[in-house]
């Protein structure tokens, strides 16, 4: 399995996720300070499911995200831990619960893509339109190190998409400055190729 190649957590991690009762909420890191800030650009590295602190932190992260005012999502660089572990809200299934995902890779993604808003629970008073794949292929494994396979669409693949871009480092708003840096050209697809040889 993947996640034997996990590096150990470093005793700085050990420390943020055991400070504090079990059942009560991390702090939910902010772009706003300069440390932070940082922590929610670096990339993150996987985690040993059968660690006891993965059990911890996954359990710590659901509270945090309970104790937002309607989140949808959060990903561990948001309680400060660089490592992939995801919480979703699964608008996909009945009653909409919310389920953990540890190591999560989207291993494909549709050409067909949605425009739709997205606010962030480390970015205060920040929402905008991103287009994101309709449909989306994950795998991932739970706190048994079993792998699991599955397809996701619609709103719920929005969010999968999101929380995964936290595990890259990669935040909304840099992502809508990228997109205003970025020129396009529109390409005529029914015009002749100016060029006679390919």
């Amino acid at each position: 399995m993947g996640f034997m190649n996990a590096q150990e957590l470093n005793s700085r991690e050990t420390a943020i996720i055991n400070d504090g009762d079990i059942n009560s909420a991390l702090s939910i890191y902010q772009t706003t300070d300069d440390h932070q800030h940082q922590t929610l650009l670096n990339l993150s590295t996987e985690i040993n499911p059968l660690d006891p602190n993965t059990a911890t932190l996954v359990k710590r992260m659901k509270e945090s995200l309970l104790s937002t005012n309607g989140g949808v999502g959060i990903a561990a660089p948001q309680v400060g831990i660089n490592r992939k572990v995801i919480w979703v809200q699964r608008f996909d299934k009945e009653g909409n619960p919310l389920e953990y995902f540890i190591n999560p890779v989207i291993i494909w993604r549709s050409e067909l893509q949605n425009l739709g808003p997205e606010g962030d629970l480390s970015i205060p008073d920040f929402r905008d339109q991103f287009y994101r794949s309709k449909v989306i292929q994950l795998e991932y494994t739970d706190l048994k190190g079993e792998k699991h396979s599955e397809m996701v669409e619609g709103f719920t693949a929005v969010i999968f998409q999101h929380e995964i871009d936290h595990l890259f480092g990669i935040l909304i708003s840099d992502k809508k400055e990228k997109e205003k840096n970025d020129s396009y050209k529109q390409v005529d697809a029914y015009k002749k190729s100016d060029s006679t040889t390919r």
